[in-house]
C-alpha cells in the first residue's frame, strides 16, 4: 500500500437543468487552468462535504444551492495527496446569472456535448457515470 503525504475530500456540484449540464472554464493557471469542471473544490477541515459545495459555489460563482444525492465518488492522486471525489447533483435557489471568479466562461452542455469539452482529468470520470445514466 502506497503512502500519501495526506488525505482531502474534494467535490463537485452536478448541476442540471433542462437535460444540461452546467460546466465552467477554469483561469489559465494553477494545475487544471484552461480546462473544463463541474465547479466544486476542497473540502476544509471539520466542514461537511454538502457545506463545501454551498461555499466554492458562492465563493467562485456567487450562485445559492442546495445539495442533492451522491452521484458519483472516486480516489485519484495529485502531487502525493490521495483524494476522495465526491459528486452530488444540485440545484440552484437563485435564478441569476453566475458571477465568474476563478472561471473565464460557462456553458450548459447536453451529455454529447460533455465529451467534447477538454475536462479535468477527475471530472472526466464523473462524465463516465453520467453518460451510463439515462
Amino acid at each position: 500500500m502506497e503512502a500519501y503525504t495526506q488525505e482531502r475530500i474534494t467535490t463537485a456540484g452536478i448541476l442540471c437543468k433542462d437535460n444540461r449540464y452546467f460546466v465552467a472554464k477554469r483561469e489559465d493557471k494553477g494545475s487544471i487552468g484552461g480546462l473544463w469542471e463541474f465547479p466544486g473544490g476542497k473540502n476544509r477541515w471539520g466542514e461537511k462535504e454538502e457545506e463545501t459545495l454551498k461555499r466554492e459555489f458562492q465563493e467562485e460563482l456567487k450562485l445559492d444551492i442546495e445539495v442533492g444525492i451522491l452521484l458519483h465518488t472516486h480516489d485519484f492522486v495529485n502531487k502525493g495527496t490521495l483524494y476522495h471525489q465526491k459528486a452530488y447533483m444540485v440545484t440552484c435557489t437563485n435564478a441569476k446569472e453566475p458571477t465568474l471568479s476563478v472561471h473565464t466562461t460557462y456553458r450548459w452542455v447536453n451529455k454529447e456535448e460533455l465529451q467534447s469539452l477538454q475536462f479535468a482529468p477527475s471530472d472526466q470520470r464523473i462524465i463516465a457515470t453520467l453518460l451510463k445514466s439515462k
